[in-house]
């Protein structure tokens, strides 16, 4: 009797040890635990995650490909600083992006990325008055806001956006009293509220002005952002 044929093992899905690297160092850096502008010290970073430079030098080329590090000739890698420039056009792309996004998202109703956005606004009532916690709650909500679209790639360029916490220091002056960070929990709760009605055109407004009051009240750390900001607003 003939034995039955050995079928090959499926491969295990490892991730590479740059892989491993590379995610690592990232979440340091979006956390913050890896201040902007701090040097990466290559051999340090190697010991702690218990890996060769090698990958580690690897993974900052990643990093850097996404803005995310600055690798310098002789002088090593940093994490990549936020100019005032680089906050107004992430501020203008997001201008772009999310009110587009809150229409589609009315329009899917997607139950998974709702359910996080009633999260990430219970989450943000909870966190006033501490700046940081709020600043990650809202964040997610607008994560969440872009993945309600249902649209992958608006989902990645959004993520570009937020990664390096590219707001943080735009919403702790946003955030400058207690009364301020609940309004901006009231202006959320207003366009949720919006897209899970289905009402698009009224979601991409609210979105739209919330934005554009954002940058308003930040126009000293966005340098020219003030000027630009009215014809954005929906008429």
């Amino acid at each position: 009797m003939t034995a039955p044929p050995v079928l090959p093992a499926a491969p295990l899905p490892i991730a590479s040890v740059v892989d491993l690297v590379y995610d690592a160092t990232r979440e340091r850096i979006t956390s913050g635990s890896l201040p902007r502008g701090d040097r990466i010290h290559q051999e340090d970073l190697a010991e702690e995650l218990g890996v060769s430079r090698t990958p580690v030098r690897e993974a900052l080329r990643r990093l850097a490909a996404e803005g995310l590090v600055e690798m310098r000739t002789n002088r090593g890698a940093r994490v990549a600083d936020v100019s005032r420039r680089e906050m107004h056009a992430a501020y203008e792309a997001r201008l772009v992006i999310e009110p587009g996004a809150a229409r589609l998202a009315a329009k899917q109703r997607l139950p998974g990325p709702l359910e996080r956005m009633r999260d990430a606004l219970a989450a943000q009532r909870r966190a006033v008055p501490n700046v940081a916690d709020s600043f990650d709650a809202n964040r997610e909500f607008h994560l969440a806001l872009v993945q309600a679209s249902g649209n992958e790639y608006l989902m990645q360029f959004v993520q570009r956006l937020w990664v390096a916490r590219i707001g943080e220091v735009i919403y702790e002056r946003q955030s400058e009293s207690t009364q301020r960070m609940a309004s901006n929990a009231v202006e959320h709760e207003a366009i949720l509220r919006e897209i899970e009605t289905g009402s698009g055109a009224r979601a991409e407004s609210l979105t739209r002005r919330h934005l554009a009051e954002a940058m308003r009240r930040s126009a000293d750390l966005l340098g020219s952002a003030g000027a630009p900001v009215s014809h954005v607003l929906a008429r």
